[in-house]
């Protein structure tokens, strides 16, 4: 089973992640990253010092990281029939790159047409206000180059994440993420079990 974390910055989800991964003794991955070489693009992604990136570069730097984690990482896994839990997937691209710096998501969906090939089969998006979020965060001792991009730009990725929820009822379970990190943990936990 393939299953996704995604949420703006400071929801809480790779804390979630990470407990969840643990409570279910699993290992999990993240988007950008999760193998050497995606690892050396999500440096390009998200490092201040590179700020001329463009939002296309950056939608095709992602789409890349994605195809190389997913045949690296994801279908290995899944081949072997283990469960694969992942920070950010397709969905990140969608809310950040499509709808938030205006790609458009055929855009996005055509460059990431190996992923959308091999979708989660259950996906957590953790919703929150975005001044809550980057309130949470206000005290991180690195911020890359996605955290330090403008309120309203964040608020356009709240609004991206909100809209695919609705486009796949099916696979996004929404959760509120004012509520206690035990809860949602628990909440997830709980229908993950119901999925298995």
């Amino acid at each position: 089973m393939f299953i996704t974390f995604e949420g703006g910055e400071g929801t809480g989800k790779t804390t979630l992640i990470k407990d969840v991964a643990e409570a279910l003794r699993q290992d999990y991955s993240r988007e950008p990253g999760g193998s050497r070489i995606a690892e050396a693009i999500r440096d390009i992604i998200l490092n201040p010092i590179y700020q001329g990136v463009t939002p296309f570069t950056e939608a095709l730097l992602l789409a890349a990281a994605r195809a190389q984690h997913l045949d690296e990482v994801i279908l290995p896994a899944l081949a072997s029939n283990q469960i694969v839990l992942c920070d950010r997937y397709l969905d990140s691209s969608l809310a950040y790159q499509a709808y938030a710096r205006d790609l458009g998501f055929e855009f996005v969906l055509n460059i990431n047409d190996y992923a959308v090939r091999n979708m989660p089969d259950l996906t957590f998006y953790i919703d929150l206000d975005p001044i809550v979020g980057i309130s949470r965060i206000a005290n991180r001792s690195k911020y890359d180059r996605l955290d330090q991009e403008t309120v309203e730009f964040h608020q356009k990725v709240r609004e991206g994440y909100l809209k695919i929820a609705k486009m796949y009822p099916d696979r996004i379970v929404t959760i509120d993420g004012s509520l206690s990190i035990e809860e949602i943990k628990r909440q997830i936990i709980s229908k993950i079990r119901e999925s298995l």
